[in-house]
């Protein structure tokens, strides 16, 4: 981790105007084009909740803004973020579980499969106190929606970006995800986020890309 000198920082008049806002975050939901990396997941017989988790960390992890955090009033980059989502644990309930990232999907994907299995055994609410090396995340499988919001605390600041993915549907020959992403405006632009999306689907494109040759 390193500490951002706001000072020299190109970004210091948004970081200064946003920070200012009563509610600094913004979002976008667009769909996501899945037919080349859904089919591989599944003919490969593997979790596609682990797969999809893996592309939007590692995407996040390419982009520096994305790892900016917000630390009473100054700003950290951390070397690497990791994955926290939502999963259900019986009909109604969910619990959160963070997951640790690793480049190499062939050692994320036992790790995470075994610490699902464990959080759906031991169900918790509670966050690590002060960690912010984290990108939030939760699905909405039941709803191919167009727009989302997350709840978040608006004192202190809350800075982690955050995920929703929702139903995937077909749209003639392709097969598509809304997927939203939101994030503090004193730490990054819509830019940011349109370059996110070209990142994760050039990864949906090229899944043999981090799955391996079949």
């Amino acid at each position: 981790m390193r500490n951002i000198d706001v000072q020299t920082w190109p970004r210091r008049e948004h970081f200064k105007v946003f920070s200012a806002f009563d509610q600094p975050h913004f979002n976008m939901c667009a769909n996501v084009d899945l037919s080349t990396f859904f089919p591989v997941v599944k003919q490969r017989d593997l979790s596609f909740t682990v797969a999809l988790v893996y592309v939007l960390t590692r995407a996040s992890n390419t982009i520096p803004e994305f790892r900016h955090r917000i630390r009473a009033g100054k700003v950290v980059e951390h070397e690497i973020v990791h994955p926290s989502g939502t999963i259900l644990v019986d009909e109604d309930l969910f619990s959160f579980c963070t997951l640790e990232y690793y480049e190499d999907f062939s050692e994320f994907a036992p790790r995470a499969a075994e610490r699902i299995a464990f959080v759906k055994e031991h169900p918790t609410l509670k966050d690590e106190p002060g960690r912010d090396d984290l990108l939030f995340m939760t699905a909405i499988p039941w709803v191919s929606f167009t727009s989302f919001m997350h709840p978040m605390h608006l004192s202190p600041a809350d800075s982690v970006p955050r995920f929703a993915w929702g139903k995937v549907f077909k749209d003639g020959e392709f097969l598509k995800m809304p997927l939203d992403v939101q994030a503090h405006h004193a730490l990054m632009d819509g830019v940011h986020v349109g370059r996110y999306y070209a990142e994760v689907q050039d990864y949906f494109d090229h899944p043999d890309f981090f799955l391996g040759e079949a």
